[in-house]
Order: C-alpha cells, then sequence, then structure tokens
C-alpha cells in the first residue's frame, strides 16, 4: 500500500477533518512509499522506533507523536535523535490523538466501554453531550453494584495495571457504584464534568495534586489507571484493523510504562 493511501483511508476513518486537536494528526514524518509492515505504539519514542527497525517496519503509527502545540519547536536533543532514527531508516510516522480518543469503535473510550460491559456489566454507554471525550454508562439493573475495591479489581484485569483510587460517595450516604463515566489519557479535569453526569465514579489515566481533594468535595470515586493503560486499546484495535482490511502485516509494540 502507498504511504499517502493509508494516510487517506486512515484520515478518513478517523473523520481526522472535523476534530480539532493540539497536534497534526495523520503523517507527520515521511518515509518510504511502499509499505507493506506497519508497527502501531502508543507513543512514538526512540524505543518504539528501535523496535520500528528491528523488525524492518516501513511505518510507525501512534496515538502520540510529536509536534505539540505550545512545545519547542527546535529539532534538538531526544526529538533530534528519534527524528533521525526514523528518516535514516525511511520509516512513516503516523500519529493519531484525539480522532483515535472518539472514534465510535477503535477509540480508546469506546473500547474501555466494552471492557466495562464485560467486566462490571455496565449497559450500553454514552458520550456527554457537553464534552465529546467523556463517556458514561450505568450498571444493569440485574447486576449487584459495586464497592470501589470491587471495581479496582475489575479495572486492574481490564488495564493489567493496578489502579489507584480516591474520594467517596459521601452526599448517597452508601459506597455502591452504580453510573460511571470515564475518559482516557490525562482527563483528570474531567472530573466536575462526571459530577454533572451524577456519575458515582470517574476513571480516567492520570491525576493531579488537586485531583484528591476534588474527588472528596465532590462526592465521587476517583480511579487513575495510568495514562499508558488507559490509551494501548485504540492502537492495538488499529493494527487489527490494518491486517483485516488492508492485508498490512501489522503488530503492537507495548512498552512498559507505569504513568
Amino acid at each position: 500500500m502507498k504511504n499517502y493511501e493509508l494516510l487517506a483511508e486512515l484520515n478518513a476513518l478517523l473523520d481526522v477533518k472535523n476534530i480539532r486537536d493540539y497536534a497534526p494528526n495523520g503523517l507527520q514524518v515521511e518515509g518510504k512509499t511502499e509499505i507493506r509492515k506497519v508497527l502501531t505504539a502508543v507513543s512514538a519514542s526512540k524505543a518504539a522506533i528501535e523496535e520500528a527497525v528491528k523488525i524492518g517496519a516501513d511505518a510507525l503509527l501512534v496515538h502520540h507523536g510529536y509536534f505539540w502545540k505550545g512545545e519547542n519547536p527546535e529539532i534538538i536533543g531526544i526529538k533530534k535523535e528519534r527524528i533521525k532514527l526514523l528518516l535514516e531508516h525511511d520509516i512513516n510516522l503516523f500519529a493519531y490523538h484525539l480522532p483515535l480518543d472518539l472514534h465510535p469503535k477503535l477509540g480508546n473510550n469506546a473500547l474501555i466501554g466494552e471492557d466495562l460491559i464485560r467486566h462490571c456489566g455496565l449497559e450500553n454507554f454514552s458520550q456527554s453531550s457537553e464534552e465529546k471525550l467523556l463517556f458514561f454508562g450505568d450498571i444493569a439493573q440485574n447486576r449487584e453494584t459495586l464497592a470501589a475495591d470491587a471495581l479496582a479489581e475489575k479495572l486492574h484485569l481490564i488495564f493489567k495495571r493496578k489502579p489507584q483510587y480516591v474520594g467517596g460517595l459521601h452526599r448517597k450516604n452508601e459506597q455502591k457504584i452504580r453510573r460511571i463515566a470515564w475518559c482516557s489519557g490525562a482527563a483528570q479535569d474531567f472530573l466536575s464534568e462526571a459530577v454533572k453526569l451524577e456519575a458515582d465514579a470517574f476513571i480516567s489515566g492520570e491525576y493531579a495534586e488537586r485531583t484528591y481533594h476534588e474527588a472528596c468535595e465532590y462526592g465521587i470515586f476517583y480511579f487513575s489507571c495510568g495514562h499508558h493503560a488507559t490509551e494501548r486499546g485504540g492502537v492495538k484495535a488499529l493494527s487489527t484493523y490494518l491486517r483485516e482490511q488492508y492485508c498490512l502485516e501489522s503488530s503492537f509494540y507495548d512498552q512498559e510504562n507505569p504513568f
């Protein structure tokens, strides 16, 4: 497949033209024209590029690429080393940030929802009308509500990482969770939006110092499951999609990341 053919297909699939973002989505570093082998990863780290080189990949497709709004535009230091390695080996770098959080089937948040359905008995989930990156759903009426420690165990199974959680349901005089809201990555500032949705628990990747106080004062459980861990799903799903739809040789590289 030609690199610009793949670019057009992915841009259309992920609806890039209709999503405003903090970084360019699509082809960020151009490499060889012909693409037969693709490596996907959460981030375009040097280790991911080295793995792409090792397996002879023609393209690296990631969720976190380069050229973020507000970052230093100079190509020096580790940015220089990464881009140099891509150019030396003629590897295309594709990156899709918010489009890969929002996609209704292949997106990080949609896939978290599917996992919550399987592991927690969540009923059909929805997007918030106020914040499209925020999703929520309710545990089915015929299923038992969850205590925080039980939800933490299920999230450990989903994300392969033990979550940290704080807060509680002080306003409801009980501690069982029925409604769950979530957003992958660094979405701790959506906690107040989760409260507006009357969620009992909010799941995301990161936390700030203030998150503890906000969760306690709002009366909601906050679960931090890791930025990397909550955003594996989209690129893994894209890897499968590329194999099935275009017969490309595609694999997922999961670099260990505790954050």
